[in-house]
């Protein structure tokens, strides 16, 4: 995990929030600003950058498997 996160806030003239959690890895970003999103209001939508999917805790497996049937 990176020791030090940067959270950005964008307000448009239009009042709408754009949160930008910068060097955040993983489920920290939204960890992260889960209180004050509550705070704030409704979120109307959300977009994970690349770094939401990396770390430990997004490992992907892939399995593969083979059935046989008997002759009938």
């Amino acid at each position: 995990m990176t020791d030090y996160q940067k959270i950005e806030y964008r307000i448009g003239k239009d009042g709408k929030i754009v949160e930008t959690v910068l060097n955040g890895l993983g489920a920290t970003c939204t960890d992260l600003t889960s209180e004050i999103e509550h705070s704030i209001g409704t979120i109307e939508s959300q977009t994970l950058l690349p770094e939401y999917y990396e770390g430990d805790e997004f490992i992907t497996v892939e399995d593969t498997q083979t059935l046989q049937q008997g002759g009938i």
